[in-house]
């Protein structure tokens, strides 16, 4: 288990991250979102030790984690930090060898990971002669190649095509399926939602939402779309209803307090009634209302 406990970092007199609290349980799959500068990166730093904590504490299987600890957790920083000049397949192995792998099993787990990730015949290139997309792909295989005991990933399926997305996306699940605590963030919200089994929202350095998709979805009122032949602006005013977006004869609204069949009596008294649908609301959604 990997938690963090009230953890608060300040740069001067700006409080990047303020009393940041979660966890990541093993074999689970934890996206970490936010928009720029809502402290994202400031948290991973401090989980790896790159950055020092100013309060609080990062605690890994109930105590406070060590160097020892981090040296098997699994890290990719956002902005990449392999060496641009060196062939791909020796920098794999290299890494893999500061890990305690052996030369043979770090160079056989390097050849494989780069096979996985459609690279098998550019080992011997430098990485700089590399996409943008594939020095990507090599800095996740460096984050996995010493088969780590969590992952900490910060924006990994950046510049990578769908084909790699898919690739990634199954390495992941697949360390999550052998009880590995997966902690990544991304801007691609689509993504999130269909891997994740929790999820972080951090804004401002605070934490304003977590738990699976499911009880972010059931944290407010129960949302529904009604399409009218008239104007459904009378919700407004309808008690137990927060319309929140009325137009064309399209609204779309939270019921806290009222009853369905009573919102549906009143439209139907008003006209024919198109469509009345109970709308479960995307991570995107879920997001923008909790960050706004």
């Amino acid at each position: 288990m990997l938690e963090v406990a009230h953890l608060v970092r300040r740069f001067g007199d700006n409080v990047a991250v303020d009393d940041v609290s979660f966890g990541v349980a093993p074999g689970t799959l934890t996206g970490f979102v936010g928009g720029n500068g809502a402290g994202k990166t400031t948290t991973m730093r401090m989980i790896m030790g790159v950055l020092a904590v100013h309060a609080g504490e990062v605690r890994w299987d109930g105590r406070a984690v060590t160097a020892q600890d981090r040296r098997s957790f699994g890290y990719m920083p956002e902005e990449r930090g392999l060496y641009p000049k060196q062939p791909v397949l020796d920098q794999l192995v290299y890494l893999a060898r500061l890990r305690g792998m052996t030369a043979d099993t770090a160079r056989s787990r390097a050849q494989d990971l780069l096979e996985r990730f459609g690279l098998a015949q550019r080992g011997k290139d430098k990485l700089e002669s590399l996409s943008l997309g594939n020095q990507q792909r090599v800095q996740i295989a460096a984050a996995v190649i010493a088969q780590p005991s969590a992952l900490i990933l910060d924006e990994p399926f950046s510049g990578l095509d769908p084909v790699a997305v898919d690739s990634m996306a199954e390495l992941l699940r697949e360390y999550a399926d052998q009880g590995v605590p997966v902690l990544f963030s991304s801007h691609q919200l689509d993504l999130v939602e269909r891997l994740c089994d929790r999820l972080v929202i951090l804004a401002g350095g605070h934490v304003v939402g977590q738990g699976s998709v499911e009880e972010l979805r059931s944290g407010g009122g129960s949302r529904y779309r009604l399409v009218l032949d008239g104007d459904p602006a009378w919700l407004r005013e309808y008690p137990g209803v927060r319309a929140i977006d009325i137009d064309d004869g399209r609204a779309l609204f939270e019921i806290d307090g009222a009853d369905t069949d009573g919102v549906l009596k009143e439209a139907l008294s008003r006209g024919s009634v198109r469509e009345f649908t109970e709308v479960r609301p995307t991570v995107a959604e879920i997001y923008r209302e909790v960050t706004a």
